[in-house]
């Protein structure tokens, strides 16, 4: 005997496409397929950088959702999917991470869960044309909002956005213009649902093929066209002005006094600019261990490196404040008269890099990885500098930010509408050196200047440093991680502003209308499959109550 209005999806629902695509339905062998599917996003990111391969990654994945002969193996799906593409993607983590990587990959991996769901929800059978246009739609903004929620900076961070393999696709920056990272992010699974619904379409004498595969070629043209529109139809920032910088990279000196070394290092190249018309010198983070405001001395040794080279310079300490209690990041401009007295404070620190959440409780976390000693302090505001007169380009304003926070849209946003000429990175990557990580952080200033259409510079200790113009290209070759040098650029200026600055994160508000619609218009029916009419009225016996089956 069966009760009624039970949820009967692995009864009901056929499973699409066994014949043509096979794939076990439950076990071990379809979980494991889960993960690697996941995970195959990941090489569209630098090192391996096949940036052409994002537009195809997700297909497998979809494809396997789409399998799942119910909802509960679809989330499954959904979550080991996540799961492995946060292992793919932050693998480089696991000397800071330790054991960690695996729980924070499970947790993350749930983000995928109820996208799971809304993929095998619209693509499962046969979708119907309105279906498949829903899916086109609701698939990449679901997609869209994990991307938000794990932008979080106790998640993590924006590290891994899919739209931000693209940093070296001119269309793709243009359109970062537009509508910053996400909306790259967002036409990249929109092609790959695209084309997840042409791949997926069964044989010719199945009902409703053309109206499917026409929805899927008239995605691809779609995408097409937006990528056509904002590669000739967005102009490039117009350039007024220059700048010249050099990038400070000493590299890796280990052991005991492997600070002093480093310091002593980065003293000899930045000596060796002298007489080179220089704007701006740019170390790299924690370039200095102590706090020049409260060592007279110290101050004395930058201040005589800024008046060597006549150029203001812009040192990173890793230090305690010298007025106040606690470990900051602090970006600090010294100019050829003395510091400067502007200071900016890291805001957005790395979990457990720089702190570790909840350290009553995991604090033992620091016996097992390279989690921090002792928790940073955070600073409480953006700020923009404004080179001293005696530099080049004076009244230039520049935007720092520190380490990971490059992988912020927001906040170069601010630091561009706050005034910002030109942007600065001020990185380390030194604990992943043999990694992915250097090549990926580099890539993000490449976004970051293409949404704000202001050069940024990224210098490192260790590599990898470059500097971008306001459209986002590369401007010169890479100081890499095996390179103990300076580097010299000159930056063209704009004062352009681009829609991003304009408009901001109008793509993330733009996915919760439509995945709000679509969930609405599921819910009233309106997206019915093929072949499935309105519920008929329930059936009633001779003593009135409700018909069951099964009896």
């Amino acid at each position: 005997m069966s009760m009624p209005f039970v949820n009967r999806d692995r009864d009901r629902e056929p499973v699409p496409g066994r014949g043509r695509f096979p794939v076990p339905r439950h076990g071990f062998v379809r979980s494991l397929l889960a993960v690697v599917c996941g995970a195959l996003p990941a090489l569209a990111f630098p090192a391996p950088g096949l940036w052409w391969w994002a537009y195809l990654a997700l297909v497998p994945w979809l494809l396997l959702i789409r399998t799942a002969p119910g909802a509960r193996r679809a989330a499954l799906d959904g979550w080991l999917g996540g799961a492995g593409f946060v292992l793919a993607v932050h693998h480089w983590l696991l000397p800071s991470l330790h054991v960690f990587l695996l729980p924070l990959a499970a947790l993350l991996g749930l983000l995928w869960v109820p996208w799971a769901w809304l993929v095998r929800s619209l693509l499962c059978g046969v979708p119907s044309p309105p279906r498949a246009v829903a899916a086109l739609l609701a698939v990449p903004s679901g997609w869209l909002l994990i991307e938000l929620v794990r932008s979080w900076e106790g998640l993590g961070g924006p590290w891994g956005l899919l739209g931000a393999s693209q940093w070296e696709v001119p269309a793709a920056l243009r359109l970062a213009s537009v509508g910053g990272v996400w909306l790259v992010s967002l036409l990249v699974v929109a092609v790959n649902t695209a084309v997840a619904l042409l791949v997926a379409v069964p044989g010719p004498r199945a009902a409703g093929v053309v109206g499917l595969r026409a929805v899927g070629v008239a995605g691809l043209v779609a995408c097409a066209l937006v990528a056509g529109a904002a590669a000739w139809g967005v102009g490039a920032p117009s350039e007024h002005g220059t700048v010249r910088v050099a990038l400070v990279q000493p590299g890796v000196f280990d052991g005991p006094d492997g600070a002093e070394r480093r310091l002593a290092r980065a003293e000899k190249l930045t000596r060796s600019l002298a007489g080179q018309r220089l704007d701006l010198v740019i170390w790299g983070e924690s370039g200095v261990g102590a706090d020049p405001a409260g060592r007279p001395e110290l101050a004395a040794r930058l201040t005589a490196l800024a008046r060597a080279v006549d150029a203001p310079l812009l040192v990173n300490v890793d230090a305690r404040g010298a007025d106040r209690p606690g470990i900051y990041k602090s970006a600090v401009l010294v100019g050829p008269a003395g510091l400067t007295g502007q200071r900016y404070d890291k805001m957005r620190l790395v979990p457990f890099g720089e702190y570790v959440p909840a350290r009553g409780v995991l604090g033992w976390a620091t016996s097992v990885g390279r989690a921090a000693q002792e928790d940073r302090r955070r600073g409480t505001e953006p700020v923009v500098m404004t080179l001293p007169a005696a530099a080049g380009s004076e009244g230039l304003r520049i935007g720092p930010l520190i380490c990971f926070e490059s992988a912020f849209p927001d906040m170069s946003r601010r630091l561009v509408r706050d005034g910002a000429g030109l942007l600065v990175v001020q990185s380390s990557t030194s604990t992943f050196q043999e990694s992915w990580a250097p090549a990926q952080h580099a890539s993000l200033a490449a976004l970051r200047a293409a949404e704000t259409g202001r050069p940024v510079a990224h210098a490192t200790l260790t590599g990898i440093s470059a500097v971008y113009g306001p459209d986002g290209r590369r401007i010169g070759p890479v100081l890499g991680t095996d390179a103990s040098a300076v580097a010299v650029r000159e930056l063209p200026l704009s004062t352009a502003t681009t829609g991003y600055v304009r408009w901001g994160d109008w793509p993330l508000y733009g996915a919760f209308v439509v995945v709000g619609a679509v969930c609405a218009a599921e819910g009233a029916g309106a997206l019915r499959r093929p072949g499935s009419g309105p519920r008929g009225p329930r059936a009633r016996t001779a003593r009135g109550s409700a018909g069951r089956r099964g009896r």
